[in-house]
């Protein structure tokens, strides 16, 4: 069983002696471990970075088998990231989400591009609120979209101020009513209308986290969501303020 194709590395772990096991994000085969022979080494451990781009050949004697990769580097995004506080954050934040809500061997092509996207984009003006939409799409690829498009008491377009916890469908000021207190927050920014408030984000992300700690952590055995994504929320809130 062989083959070939660019992906992120979301993370690795010492294998052995002098080996590693890569987590590997591809657009055609979706999270895909593999052990790379040398990969702890002080040669290769450099190229082994969460958010590293590699070119990379899966070989296996069988398909249910781990396998191994050899690889070629294509880019590394940790060394930039380093200068950052935020970035680093963002990055881990990324990797990190991607290896706990993925399941392995399934393709998530277009998932896949929005996080090179976003990765590639890391210090670049409205990074936030581009994550804020990454994760969107996480809960959307994973079968926990949102619903933003219209009330789901009244129908209407206009005036829509909130998302319902249990739903994730969008509601509006005259459709809350007196259950306002009881639902999570819906700033623009959500709905792909810019704005200049960085606390919109710090807003959205708790509506987001709400649905990543929930539902979709509940749906895979209620484990906790990894630390580097309130590490990042954290950063953000603390900037907006």
């Amino acid at each position: 069983m062989e083959w070939r194709a660019e992906g992120i590395v979301l993370g690795i772990r010492r294998h052995g002696e002098h080996a590693a096991i890569v987590d590997l994000f591809t657009a055609e085969h979706g999270r895909h471990l593999g052990v790379v022979r040398g990969g702890a080494s002080r040669k290769m451990a450099p190229l082994l970075q969460p958010g590293a781009q590699l070119d990379a050949t899966w070989r296996a004697r069988l398909d249910a088998h781990m396998g191994s990769y050899t690889i070629d580097p294509i880019k590394g995004r940790a060394a930039a990231a380093m200068e950052d506080r935020l970035m680093l954050a963002g990055l881990s934040a990324v990797c990190a989400l991607l290896s706990f809500a993925l399941p392995e061997r399934q393709a998530y092509p277009a998932l896949y591009a929005r996080s090179a996207a976003l990765l590639d984009g890391l210090g670049a003006d409205r990074w936030v609120e581009a994550y804020l939409g990454w994760e969107q799409a996480l809960l959307e690829e994973t079968g926990f979209g949102l619903d933003l498009s219209s009330c789901a008491v009244t129908g209407v377009t206009q005036g829509l101020a909130y998302v319902s916890p249990r739903t994730g469908r969008a509601v509006s000021v005259a459709g809350a009513g007196e259950w306002a207190d009881r639902l999570l927050p819906l700033p623009g920014v959500m709905r792909g209308v810019p704005g200049d408030d960085p606390r919109e984000v710090v807003l959205g992300l708790q509506t987001t986290g709400h649905f990543l700690s929930t539902h979709l952590a509940h749906a895979l055995g209620n484990k906790p969501l990894p630390p580097a994504r309130q590490r990042l929320v954290d950063l953000i809130a603390a900037r907006a303020a």
